[in-house]
């Protein structure tokens, strides 16, 4: 399917790798121009080679923290004027509610919440004004159905989709869409910590926590990075205009809802 963005331009935050890659590459291959983003300035160069080698468009690396002022600033300034935001963050560290400090709600809350708020608030102006634009957050499955040992990214990333649930609304009469994407257990660098911290508490191999796992859900594996980059890409193509301040979970099934 030709989804319409060729020539577009993208933000993608944290995306030198794991599902932020993803989304990424699935954009770059519907010729969309990007700039990525992350800490290590290694890993994301050779991701920025790679994602323009393969697809042929521009692809601007951005080294930088986006939870900080100074980190957003120079993402926003490497693309001026985006047609597509793909908010991205790594998730607060597992844990329980007796672990954690008023900072480490901070940090949370400044990295899964405030980060991709203002980044929203700071292009949302330009992409109204041109009468298009395309926000995709990557939250969790965990603000539909809260995870116990995951506190600190329940709670920010909860806050997120209620501050998205009603400025969807407001800038969609200006062809511009804000969605959630919610994913489950994907085959990333976060799962690997999840799984480390499991086989560590129950003295089991990675391999035998991977698969305990992956028995909890009902598509039996993880998830790819691939095929939730292709479900970002869809939400920001031109296809997409009537899909509005949605919460749509790529979990393989594992959230037992009715709705």
């Amino acid at each position: 399917m030709d989804l319409g963005i060729a020539g577009r331009r993208a933000i993608v935050c944290a995306s030198s790798k794991g599902l932020g890659r993803g989304c990424a590459e699935a954009l770059a291959a519907a010729g969309v121009d990007v700039a990525i983003n992350g800490r290590d300035p290694v890993a994301l160069a050779e991701t920025a080679r790679a994602i323009a080698g393969a697809y042929g468009v521009e692809v601007v690396p951005v080294a930088a923290d986006v939870t900080t002022e100074a980190g957003r600033a120079a993402l926003l300034a490497a693309f001026p004027e985006p047609d597509i935001l793909v908010n991205n963050a790594g998730g607060p560290p597992p844990g329980m509610w007796t672990d954690w400090q008023r900072a480490d709600y901070l940090a949370a809350l400044e990295a899964n919440m405030l980060a991709p708020i203002l980044l929203m608030t700071a292009v949302l102006p330009g992409m109204m004004a041109r009468g298009w634009g395309r926000v995709v957050n990557i939250t969790s499955q965990s603000v539909r159905a809260p995870i116990p040992q995951l506190g600190l990214s329940n709670a920010a990333r909860t806050g997120l989709t209620g501050f998205v649930a009603g400025t969807a609304r407001q800038v969609a009469p200006q062809g511009v869409t804000i969605n959630n994407l919610l994913p489950g257990i994907h085959a990333t660098d976060r799962a690997d910590a999840l799984d480390e911290a499991v086989a560590a508490r129950e003295a089991i191999t990675l391999e035998e926590a991977r698969t305990q796992r992956a028995a909890t859900i009902p598509a039996r594996r993880y998830g790819t990075p691939a095929e939730f980059g292709a479900a970002c890409a869809f939400l920001c193509s031109a296809h997409a205009g009537f899909i509005v301040g949605q919460n749509i979970l790529l979990d393989g099934g594992a959230t037992n809802l009715t709705i």
